[in-house]
C-alpha cells in the first residue's frame, strides 16, 4: 500500500509540475489559440489549467498526508527491546610493536625481525657504514 501511494505522488507530482510549466506567467494559460468559442481558447485554457493545478496540489498534499500516517503507523515500536546490552568498556588497543620500520615498508621490517629471531646470538656489530 505504502509503494502504491508512493508511486501515485511521484506521478501526481510530475503531473503538477507539468501543469504548471505549460502556464503563463502571467496567468494566460498555454496562450495557444483554439476555436473561438471552445474550451481551448486562452481563456479556457486558463481556466482549465487553473482548475487542473488546484486539483493536483489538492491530490499531492492529500497523498502527503496519507504517507506520513502510514510510515508513522508502521514505524511505531510496540515494546522496548531491552535484551542488548551496552558496552561500557574502553577499547582494548594492540601493543605496540617493537620492531622499527625500515623506511616506510613494514613487510621489511617484519622480515628483519624474523630474520633477527631466527639468527644465533652474534657480537655487536661495530663497524662504521661508508657513508658516514
Amino acid at each position: 500500500m505504502f509503494l502504491f501511494l508512493t508511486v501515485l505522488q511521484a506521478l501526481v507530482a510530475a503531473m503538477l509540475v507539468g501543469v504548471i510549466l505549460m502556464q503563463k506567467s502571467e496567468g494566460g494559460g498555454l496562450g495557444v489559440g483554439g476555436s473561438p468559442s471552445g474550451m481551448m481558447t486562452a481563456r479556457g485554457a486558463a481556466d482549465l489549467l487553473t482548475r487542473t493545478t488546484s486539483v493536483l496540489a489538492v491530490l499531492f498534499v492529500s497523498l502527503s498526508i496519507a504517507l506520513a500516517i502510514l510510515a508513522a503507523a508502521e514505524g511505531k515500536v510496540e515494546t522496548i527491546d531491552q535484551s542488548l546490552q551496552r558496552d561500557n568498556s574502553a577499547p582494548v588497543s594492540a601493543p605496540a610493536d617493537d620492531v622499527p620500520l625500515i623506511g616506510d615498508d613494514p613487510l621489511a621490517a617484519a622480515a628483519a625481525a624474523a630474520a633477527e629471531d631466527d639468527a644465533p646470538a652474534a657480537e655487536p656489530d661495530t663497524s662504521v657504514p661508508l657513508d658516514q
